[in-house]
């Protein structure tokens, strides 16, 4: 099983629709805390998080949190956390 790290950002798009960037695969959970950092004071949301899982199959664990930023939606908040 391996790991994979991604910072999703989002950017307020019309009438407040939160619209999402191209994800970033980040080397591990303190890269993807810093990616998410700096994101975070130019982007109405940003979201770290990691799955475990295989890549050659496809399957995947649930994402667990590593850290969100902005306006954060309360279905990120009850994410599991790393």
């Amino acid at each position: 099983m391996s790991a994979m790290y991604v910072v999703q950002s989002f950017t307020k798009g019309k009438r407040g629709a939160m619209l999402a960037d191209s994800p970033v695969e980040a080397r591990s959970t303190a890269h993807a805390k810093a990616m998410a950092q700096r994101l975070a004071g130019r982007k109405a949301l940003v979201v770290a998080f990691m799955r475990e899982g295989d890549p050659q199959t496809g399957e995947y664990e649930d994402a667990k949190l590593i850290e969100a930023y902005g306006e954060v939606p309360e279905e990120v908040c009850e994410m599991d956390r790393v």
